[in-house]
This record gives C-alpha cells, structure tokens and sequence, in this order.
C-alpha cells in the first residue's frame, strides 16, 4: 500500500521498515489507520487520516473559534522560542489549566482539542512508534504531555530548532478544503529530508532532531479566514514518582513540569 504522505529524496536511503495498519476502538467503534515507520534517516512514523470525521468537527470548533482577532499570541507572550518563528499559537494547557484554577486531569475535559487529542497517547500509537527503534520505547513510558496549537499564513514561518527538553514530538496538521497555500513543509535540514503538510496527518519524532516549518505562501486570503496552515503538537515528557505527579497536578502551570 502507498503512502499518500509525500516524502522528499535525501542524502540517507529512507527505510520504511513498516507500512502497515493500526486499530482502535473508539466511542464502541473500531476505526483502521494507515501507518508508515522509518527507521532512516531518523526514527519517525507518519499516520495518515489519523481523526475520524467526528473528531475532526470537533477540532475544527475550536481552530475557528481561535483564529479571531486577539486569540493567538506571539512567542513572547505564550512563552515560546523567541526569534525562531513569526507564527501565533497557544499553549492551551495553561489556558485551561489557569481558567479552571483546580488543576489535575479535568481541565482537559474543557477543551475538545485537549480531549480528542488524547488519541496521540494510545498505545495503538505508541507501540507502533516504538516498534521503529529500541530508543522509541521510551514513548510507551509518557506520563507528562502538553499541547500547542499554531497556526501558519503568509510568510510565515519557523526556522530550525530542537526540543532537547522533550522526549518526543506528535505533529498533527490541518487546512481548510480548497488548500489554498503553498510551503509550510516540516524539514530537517541535517538530513536534507522533508514531509509535506497533508491534512489530517500526524508525524511523530524524537525532540532531538533539528526541525523547522518551511515560509508559508498564501494569496487571496485573510487571515483570519482560517486558510492557513494549522499544526497541533503534542510533547511527550516524563515524570516517575508519585510525587512530582502530585506536583504536577497541583502546579500553577503544568508545562513546568516536563522532563
């Protein structure tokens, strides 16, 4: 089976060491996705169609309802890498986590993306990403996750960085139907690879490697149409002990408390 996931050449021979399917079970019915891991140039999966259409009416929700005038922050104000990227997103667990003040688990339950999204962590996900390569098990062993939304128009961009603090990285993109823009390719510039954005794709790596998100070019849009470039990145961390799971929950800001 081919992928539809457009994969550019490179200077490392890209391994497919499995395009295969994996199952879930979700609201008591059995959902298929498409999965492509790679061993080379680094480990990495790419799932294909990874939200069921119910899923996706309630991302989309909330994507619209944060593309309005003074929702999405620059890197200052949400706490981002400053000088790396031009791009507005949100940190939504601190926004839910700080709007309902109780902390724990529940604030979650506030945000559709935040619920849906849990879909990342299931270990129909994670064992396959950790059948790649010994050092991906460790994917299997997250228990702190935060989540970002950004969202990518004209000339827009985020240069090469990497989330070293991070065990591992879940990109999942999206775009209003027709696709109007142009760029926004996820690269790795030591690997001379790239991924194309495809809608409702999801791409998952480790932190280490260097990555960036290639200038976005759009016409004929504003932009708050809502025809960019969205991504939602979930970080996967690590805390062990029952006290810094204590901790974490009863924190002011649950991002504090990533590995």
């Amino acid at each position: 089976m081919k992928s539809k996931v457009e994969q550019q050449p490179c200077r490392y021979k890209v391994k497919v060491i499995i395009n295969t399917t994996i199952d879930f079970f979700v609201n008591m019915k059995s959902e298929t996705i498409s999965a492509l891991l790679n061993e080379f140039p680094f480990p990495h999966a790419i799932f294909e169609n990874f939200y069921n259409d119910e899923e996706l009416k309630l991302i989309w929700e909330e994507l619209n309802f944060y593309t309005k005038p003074g929702k999405l922050l620059n890197a200052e104000k949400y706490g981002g890498a400053v000088g790396y990227t031009n791009a507005k997103a949100l940190m939504l667990d601190s926004i839910y986590f700080d709007y309902t003040k109780s902390g724990g688990a529940n604030y979650r339950t506030l945000s559709n993306i935040l619920k849906v999204n849990r879909k990342v962590f299931d270990s129909s996900v994670t064992n396959s990403f950790a059948s790649i390569h010994d050092s991906c098990c460790l994917a299997t062993k997250s228990n702190r996750d935060t989540t970002k939304v950004r969202y990518y128009h004209d000339g827009e961009y985020y240069d090469p960085h990497t989330d070293k603090t991070m065990m591992f990285l879940a990109f999942s993109y999206f775009y209003k139907e027709p696709k109007k823009f142009s760029g926004g390719e996820l690269y790795f510039p030591k690997y001379d690879y790239e991924i194309s954005c495809e809608n409702n794709s999801l791409i998952m790596f480790p932190g280490w490697v260097e990555h960036g998100v290639k200038k976005v070019s759009i016409e004929d849009s504003d932009y708050f149409d809502g025809y960019g470039r969205y991504a939602i990145t979930s970080f996967f961390g690590c805390k062990s002990t029952t006290d810094d799971i204590k901790t974490w929950q009863d924190s002011e800001n649950p991002v504090d408390y990533l590995c």
